[in-house]
């Protein structure tokens, strides 16, 4: 299948610092990606290259033509003297799309007219993710997309990921330092740190000497080595909360 996205042998130097060391990366259609390491290990580079927002200093990158992206980062400065709602924020970026659908797909429509000050670490990613959904993206990428959030806010949010997948046909690329539920969610795992250290399907991937050598140093990350999996009697939606339909 032709790659929306494929990055091959790409260096990147941030001054004096190579972040990026002959990495390779290649998104299709329908397939979800994690991109995984420690912190510091030039994941967020590695996202801004693919989406062209950061030039490599070598290599060779193709992106479908006509292709739409979704961004979803991990902060976005916004100025604190500037009156704007979530409803104008997300205005400003597809004006025709039907916002309030997208907020209430990630579980924030009443947050629609709230200031964007205003809103939560947690809302804030919310909202990001409706305004990149918005675009209907080929590619989605999500740069720590569970910051702050729980583990049954984790399970939701993946679950509405993986039904996004399949509703679009779009490739999914995550970004995480955590484990256990991203390793859970996805199709194909990239360990990276500044070069690719191992990929492969998540049980591949938890199996290989060099996953557990990159972090044998961090006991955090070593107690989640196991992929998480479970199975609910019912649903839950992006609040943590039991969904209406399966209340009874």
């Amino acid at each position: 299948m032709e790659p929306l996205i494929d990055l091959q042998n790409v260096d990147k130097r941030l001054g004096d610092a190579a972040v990026l060391d002959q990495v390779s990366l290649r998104l299709e259609p329908g397939s979800i990606v994690s991109l995984i390491g420690p912190n510091g290990a030039g994941k967020t580079t590695l996202a801004r290259v693919a989406l062209g927002l950061l030039k490599p200093d070598r290599g060779r990158i193709r992106r479908r033509p006509g292709i739409r992206l979704g961004y979803v980062p991990q902060h976005l400065a916004l100025d604190e003297s500037l009156p704007l709602t979530v409803d104008r924020f997300l205005w400003l970026a597809e004006p025709r799309a039907d916002r309030r659908a997208a907020l209430e797909r990630t579980g924030v429509d009443h947050l629609q007219e709230r200031a964007v000050q205003q809103l939560s670490g947690g809302e804030m990613q919310r909202v990001l993710l409706a305004r990149a959904l918005l675009r209907r993206p080929h590619v989605l990428v999500l740069d720590e997309p569970a910051r702050g959030v729980d583990i049954v806010g984790q399970d939701a949010l993946y679950q509405l990921l993986a039904d996004v997948r399949d509703e679009l046909g779009c490739a999914i690329l995550l970004i995480s330092h955590d484990l256990h539920m991203v390793m859970a969610a996805t199709d194909r795992v990239i360990c990276l740190h500044h070069h690719v250290c191992c990929h492969g399907t998540p049980e591949a991937v938890s199996r290989n000497p060099a996953f557990r050598e990159l972090f044998d140093r961090s006991p955090e990350a070593l107690s989640q080595l196991a992929l998480y999996t479970h199975e609910h009697d019912h649903a839950h939606d992006l609040h943590g909360e039991v969904s209406d339909s399966d209340a009874d």
